[in-house]
């Protein structure tokens, strides 16, 4: 019997977070802040660092010469951000079901936004 297509994508949110978790488990954390406001703060900080690293893969800048845009590094460069996307939902208890549920409830809100001209 195949998954339906929704299973298929939570079973492989709970393998990008099984990943996380051993990632985490792996590394020196001394310098992780110990409390749960800290650690999100942090991890907000990175999100923030690596959009702007993501960003600067692209042509942004309307006053200089364009470059080819180089894919590999900007995918790279979302896949950090990922790692600190998940990592902050572990930090908050969010579980790959939570993340889908609570998505659907916020695309259902923009979607509502988006009919009534918000």
């Amino acid at each position: 019997m195949s998954q339906k297509p929704s299973e298929q994508t939570e079973d492989r949110l709970e393998k990008i977070f099984q990943l996380q978790k051993g990632l985490s488990s792996m590394m020196n954390l001394d310098r992780y802040p110990k409390d749960s406001e800290g650690r999100v703060s942090a991890l907000c900080t990175a999100i923030m660092h690596e959009a702007v690293e993501l960003q600067r893969t692209t042509n942004w800048k309307w006053w200089k010469t364009p470059t080819p845009f180089n894919e590999s590094d900007a995918r790279e460069e979302l896949i950090d951000i990922w790692h600190f996307v998940v990592q902050a939902s572990l930090e908050l208890n969010l579980t790959p079901d939570d993340i889908v549920e609570e998505y659907k409830r916020k695309n259902e809100i923009n979607r509502e936004r988006q009919r009534t001209g918000y």
